[in-house]
């Protein structure tokens, strides 16, 4: 099986962060997002994986020459002009019309067990299955409608009155007949895609009962690094066997002045924190600089700038 990874979209809500650096590279815990994602799929034997890109494409392509494509085989998809869930998939149709195959973000950190989803898949007859997630953000989110084992509805955009607390988590297993109801142009694959699926009666889910989070805002990104930094050091080792990174709070090569403070933070790859300073509840991302006798709270830093994580 082969998996398509959505990389191509611009970070807008976690900008000025994404100036510089494009969502997928934006480390949790060390290490780059997109690289949960590579491990989900490694451990599930999946090795041949199409990357979509656009926004800072080259930090990307770049990132994976570093590491020999993780040992995968990797094909970029460039897209000079950004074509969305939807355009961007139908783009490589010609790639991915042979069998089903594995949709995933490249900016969700979760322990899925895939190759419990594509089993349920390959038993379920349906053209699509959906990975689902339950939390109380739903309605904020946009809410997935289910009925009798079917996803009926997103977000009561069909006007079916169908309402839960599950959103879509980011991964699906589709079938090759999801091509015919994309669209080339610019285009998001829920509106085309799953809602021609949702037509035909043919498109199921699998609720995911571990974690999740996706980082697509400062909030988010915070929380996974700090309020939720247990659950991801617990399924570490599945990361780091994968790709040979390992999740961690302060990376060897950042440099801690003696006399500062540094509680309950994750530093970054080539951090300084210079004397005086305290640290408290943050996040500072990798190449950040914080000043003699600065006091930081509940934030994340990064080169030339910083978010508040309230």
């Amino acid at each position: 099986m082969k998996a398509f990874i959505l990389a191509a979209g611009f970070g807008t809500r976690l900008r000025p962060v994404t100036d510089r650096i494009p969502k997928p590279l934006i480390t949790v815990l060390n290490v780059p997002c997109i690289s949960y994602t590579l491990a989900l799929l490694k451990e599930a034997g999946i090795d041949t994986v199409i990357c979509n890109v656009h926004y800072h494409a080259e930090r990307i392509r770049g990132f994976f020459s570093e590491n020999n494509n993780f040992g995968m085989d990797i094909r970029i998809s460039e897209e000079t002009t950004i074509l969305g869930t939807g355009g961007g998939l139908k783009r490589c149709e010609n790639l991915l019309s042979d069998e089903p195959f594995l949709l995933i973000n490249s900016d969700i950190i979760a322990d899925f067990d895939l190759k419990t989803f594509i089993d349920r898949h390959r038993s379920s007859g349906n053209s699509g299955t959906l990975m689902l997630f339950e939390t109380p953000e739903a309605e904020t989110i946009g809410d997935v409608g289910i009925h009798e084992g079917k996803v009926r509805d997103f977000n009561n955009m069909r006007d079916t009155g169908l309402r839960s607390q599950y959103i879509y988590a980011g991964a699906a297993v589709l079938s090759p007949s999801i091509f015919r109801y994309l669209s080339a142009e610019f285009s998001s694959i829920v509106d085309t895609g799953f809602t021609g699926l949702i037509t035909d009666e043919s498109l199921g889910y699998l609720r995911h009962e571990g974690f999740w989070k996706d980082i697509g805002t400062p909030q988010n990104l915070w929380k996974a690094n700090i309020a939720n930094q247990h659950n991801i050091l617990a399924f570490g080792k599945r990361i780091n066997r994968q790709t040979g990174i390992r999740p961690h709070t302060h990376s060897s090569t950042a440099v801690i002045s003696q006399g500062a403070t540094v509680r309950e933070s994750v530093v970054g790859r080539d951090c300084r924190i210079e004397d005086g300073a305290c640290i408290e509840h943050s996040v500072l991302l990798p190449g950040t600089v914080i000043e003699k006798e600065t006091f930081i709270q509940r934030a994340i830093a990064f080169p030339g700038g910083m978010l508040s994580a309230d």
